[in-house]
C-alpha cells in the first residue's frame, strides 16, 4: 500500500507538471510566469533539503492534530450515539461549530495564541475532525443487532461494550477514513501556516507567493505529495494489519 500510495502520487505529479509546461510552450510564456523544466530542476536542487525539513515540521504538527481531531470525533460521537435531548444537543452544537469557515475563526485562534505550535494544531485538529465526526456518529448509531441481542438479552450489555462492538464491526470504514483524513489535517497545517504562521512548508510557499516564485511553489507542492503519501500508506497498511488480526481472533473465538 505504501509503495502504491507513492507511485500514485508521482503519476498525478508528473501529468499535471507536464500539462503546467505544455502550457507554457503553447502560450510561449516566460521563466518568470511558468519555470522551465531545467529551472525547476536547479530549484528544487537548492531547496529540497530545506523543503524537506519544512515537510517534516508541518507533517509533526500533522499526526498530533489528526490524533487530536480522532479523540475529538470518537468522544462527540459517542456521547452523541443515543437518540436523545443531550445526544442532540451535543451533535447540533459540532455541527454549528463546523458550520464557520476556518478563514473566519483563524484570526481570533492567531490573536489568541499566536502564530506558533499551538495556533497550527488547533487548526489542524478543526479542519480534520468534522468527516471524522460524521462517520463516528454514523457507525456509533447503526446498533450491531445479531451481536449486541445476546448481551442485552444476558444483561451483560454496558456503553464499552456497546462501543466496542459497533466499532470492530465497522473496522474497515474506520480505517479508511482515519487514513484519508490525514490528508485533511496536513491541508489544515498548512493552511494555518499559510495565514500567518512562522514555520512549516505553508510559510515557505507564502514566502515563495510573495516572490512570485513558481519554481519554489512547485518543489513545495512535490514534497508535501511524498511526504503524505508515505504517512497515508503507513496509516493503511497498519489499519490492514488491525482488521487481519482482528479476524483471526474472531475465528479463533469462533472455534
Amino acid at each position: 500500500m505504501l509503495f502504491r500510495r507513492v507511485y500514485q502520487f508521482l503519476i498525478v505529479y508528473i501529468i499535471g507538471l507536464l500539462s503546467l509546461l505544455g502550457l507554457k510552450m503553447i502560450l510561449g510564456l516566460s521563466d518568470y510566469v511558468i519555470p522551465g523544466f531545467f529551472l525547476i530542476i536547479e530549484t528544487a536542487h537548492a531547496t529540497a533539503q530545506v523543503y524537506f525539513y519544512d515537510v517534516l515540521n508541518t507533517l509533526g504538527v500533522t499526526v498530533l492534530g489528526q490524533c487530536a481531531s480522532i479523540i475529538m470525533a470518537f468522544g462527540v460521537g459517542i456521547a452523541g450515539r443515543k437518540s436523545s435531548w443531550a445526544g442532540s444537543f451535543i451533535k447540533v452544537a459540532a455541527y454549528n461549530i463546523q458550520a464557520y469557515p476556518i478563514v473566519a475563526l483563524a484570526p481570533i485562534i492567531f490573536i489568541l495564541l499566536g502564530d506558533g505550535f499551538l495556533s497550527r494544531l488547533l487548526i489542524a485538529s478543526m479542519i480534520c475532525y468534522f468527516p471524522l465526526l460524521l462517520s463516528v456518529i454514523g457507525i456509533m448509531a447503526s446498533p450491531v443487532t445479531d451481536i449486541e441481542h445476546f448481551y442485552v438479552m444476558t444483561g451483560r450489555m454496558r456503553w464499552q461494550l456497546e462501543v466496542k462492538i459497533r466499532a470492530f464491526e465497522n473496522l474497515s470504514k474506520l480505517t479508511t477514513v482515519i487514513s484519508g483524513s490525514a490528508t485533511l489535517a496536513m491541508a489544515g497545517t498548512i493552511v494555518a501556516e499559510f495565514i500567518a504562521a512562522n514555520a512549516g512548508i505553508g510559510y515557505s510557499i507564502r514566502i515563495a507567493l510573495y516572490q512570485s516564485d513558481l519554481a519554489k511553489i512547485l518543489v513545495a507542492l512535490f514534497m508535501i505529495g511524498i511526504i503524505i503519501s508515505i504517512y497515508q500508506g503507513m496509516l493503511e497498511t497498519l489499519g490492514a494489519k488491525i482488521q487481519s488480526r482482528w479476524s483471526v481472533i474472531n475465528k479463533g473465538d469462533a472455534l
